[in-house]
């Protein structure tokens, strides 16, 4: 058998973004999730004959908005298509979507796979609407019908050929997802049904120009399904061709709990679905106002952002691209940034990752406790930034604190935080000081205690001068304990240092 490593997989995805408008793309409905099924309808929902759909603005704008941050092309003379295939949760036995005129052409989303950029080049992205729901578990007899969702709108996010494997998948939709939470187009919930992606697959020998024979795996509800179903049907396509077989173009899903596909019928041509304009629909014109209104209201995003920190900033490549993961979590960041008061030039030391008054930049000081501390609270509690009790102001404030040197990262940390966390109306640094968390930074106080420990440990002062340098984290261990933890770490080093050469 020849090796599978001959075999180059090509991947274009679909992937279908519910909008976060209010109502359904072409009547007043409600879209709002969880609700009682059949509660959300109304005539035209229904397909009520002599009923008349209506344009949602608002889709058209956030469809807009999508295209021009993915660099589309923005067609400005639009109009919708009946897509005539049977769909039993769709009433009027038809989808309206948009075929010869979608609203973005063109445009890519650039993605990283370990130290490889790429960008995949989007084929279009069009508006349609969302079928329902068929309900298989309700009744052991018939399939139920919920047409709540029927009529939400969706764009649909249509790839190129140019994915090569389910790794380069995973990294294309986690980009999607990642920008249509900071166009707050979307919710990218896909535990809920509001990102969608269908997979079209097939693999061919490395050097072949010809697109292979493709099945389409539909309805995957994860990013990691996604990755996973790309990975096994690629295998079972290679195994048919190697057999002598013939790749059957037909739609398959993905079953989680198996890892591989199954086939639930052949597939169907563009041609099969007998496109025709929407009679109900008139045509709609894009002006060029409107487009530059949009473009004007889109707000700095990953890759924007991800380059002002590591120039501006100064942080790590890392540390930016984890910040800006989620658009809320980005932005906490930068109002701490921008409320904070400037900070001395500095770096953390290796054994003082969030800076305790050594000179550490506000910057790396608050992305180090975004990425510490603020996190782990995050994960620990299951919540997102929105729900963080303390706010940015107050974390610049709880961060001066340590970088000024008043506070220890120790006492900050372990102490400060947990009560500014249950006291989120406090000043942190009047908990500091009701906690008698402030360091002692009198050099007085600090040379008398300082003395007391040398007087204390006369034959270790021996040894630290005789080379026993290490001697050094005793002394200034032994002044903490004196100090009941309150002594300013680098002063007492300081005085210790001073006191020891004479």
């Amino acid at each position: 058998m020849t090796d599978q490593i001959e075999y180059e997989v090509v991947v274009g995805l679909e992937v279908h973004a519910q909008l976060l408008t209010q109502t359904k793309l072409f009547c007043g409905d409600s879209i709002s999730f969880g609700a009682e099924p059949n509660t959300h309808v109304s005539p035209i929902t229904l397909g009520h004959p002599g009923t008349l759909p209506k344009i949602n603005r608002k889709a058209i704008e956030f469809a807009v908005k999508m295209g021009l941050a993915c660099h589309c092309d923005i067609e400005k003379q639009n109009y919708f298509a009946r897509k005539n295939y049977f769909y039993p949760d769709l009433p009027k036995g038809y989808q309206v979507t948009q075929h010869t005129t979608p609203v973005c052409k063109g445009g890519f989303i650039k993605i990283r796979t370990g130290n490889t950029e790429k960008k995949i080049r989007l084929n279009r992205i069009h508006l349609e609407e969302d079928a329902g729901k068929s309900l298989h578990d309700v009744d052991p007899q018939n399939t139920c019908i919920d047409y709540n969702r029927a009529g939400t709108p969706l764009i649909e996010i249509v790839s190129e050929p140019e994915i090569r494997s389910g790794e380069e998948a995973f990294a294309f939709l986690t980009e999607i997802r990642k920008l249509v939470r900071y166009l707050e187009i979307c919710d990218g919930n896909m535990e809920e049904g509001s990102l969608r992606c269908d997979a079209n697959v097939s693999v061919r020998k490395k050097g072949d120009t010809a697109l292979g024979t493709k099945v389409e795996v539909k309805n995957l509800n994860s990013i990691r399904h996604v990755k996973k179903a790309i990975e096994s049907e690629s295998k079972r396509l290679i195994d048919i061709l190697e057999q002598g077989g013939i790749v059957v173009q037909q739609t398959r899903s993905f079953d989680a709990d198996t890892g591989m596909t199954f086939a639930t019928r052949d597939k169907e041509d563009a041609d099969d679905y007998r496109y025709f304009p929407e009679p109900d629909l008139t045509p709609f014109h894009l002006k060029d106002d409107f487009i530059e209104k949009i473009l004007h209201s889109i707000p700095a995003l990953p890759e924007e952002r991800i380059k002002r920190y590591t120039s501006e900033l100064q942080l790590s490549e890392y540390d930016a691209a984890v910040l800006t993961e989620e658009k809320a979590f980005s932005d906490y960041f930068e109002k701490i940034v921008a409320t904070g008061p400037p900070s001395p030039t500095g770096e953390a030391r290796p054994d003082d990752p969030v800076g305790r008054g050594s000179g550490v930049r506000l910057p790396k000081a608050a992305a180090n406790w975004m990425l510490g501390p603020v996190r782990s609270w995050l994960n620990e509690n299951n919540k997102e930034i929105n729900s963080f009790p303390i706010s940015p102001v107050q974390l610049a404030a709880l961060i001066e604190l340590v970088n000024s040197g008043q506070l220890s990262f120790s006492a900050a940390a372990t102490k400060l935080f947990s009560q500014l966390l249950a006291n989120p109306s406090k000043d942190p640094g009047q908990i500091a000081f009701e906690q008698n968390l402030i360091q002692e930074s009198d050099a007085l106080v600090l040379a008398r205690l300082v003395d007391k420990v040398l007087a204390t440990h006369a034959d270790k002062v021996i040894a630290y001068k005789n080379g026993k340098k290490g001697l050094l984290s005793l002394f200034v261990g032994e002044v903490m304990k004196l100090s009941k933890g309150n002594a300013d770490p680098s002063m007492t080093t300081e005085l210790l240092s001073e006191k020891l050469k004479s």
